[in-house]
């Protein structure tokens, strides 16, 4: 028996990405310039199983994680984008923090929005980095068209679980 009504089409096609245009990266990367003053942020901190201390400064936007920046307690400052650091010399975790906490104000003052944007098909968003001096430290996603940020839900529920 044929169906009556042709079957919904199923987001994730590989045939309904939509187009890329350079005028919708440039959007993604005016649109993370425009929140980039609203960013705050947040500490989290976790204590590996060999007694190691991991510090992230969290970047919030209107209560939303975008992205975690990892601070590196050996040398005060932050770790590049995809180098989280731990540190076994640590064991006051909320001296840690509160330096992690110091440091993220001055970070948030520092911080600059790198002029190019990646696109990331799967997931049908733009990625606008962020950089600290000259290290790049974080990623914000922004939506295909370019015109609204998308959170790391993930992260957001981590800062809710053990923040809030």
């Amino acid at each position: 028996m044929p169906h009556p009504l042709p079957p919904p089409p199923v987001r994730g096609a590989p045939h309904a990405q939509p187009p890329i245009r350079l005028e919708d990266a440039e959007k993604a990367v005016n649109t993370v310039k425009a929140a980039l003053g609203y960013i705050t942020t947040t500490i989290l901190s976790r204590v590996g199983p060999a007694g190691d201390l991991c510090v992230d400064i969290v970047l919030l936007y209107h209560g939303f994680a975008l992205d975690r920046i990892h601070y590196d307690l050996e040398t005060d400052m932050p770790s590049p984008k995809g180098r989280p650091v731990c540190s076994h010399r640590y064991s006051d975790r909320e001296a840690a923090e509160n330096r992690a906490r110091e440091l993220a104000r001055q970070i948030l003052e520092e911080l600059w929005v790198v002029e190019a944007a990646e696109y990331r098909a799967p997931e049908r968003a733009w990625v606008v980095p962020l950089a600290w001096r000259h290290y790049i430290v974080a990623h914000v996603k922004v939506s295909s068209d370019g015109a609204e940020l998308i959170p790391d839900y993930g992260l957001t529920e981590e800062v809710r679980r053990y923040i809030e």
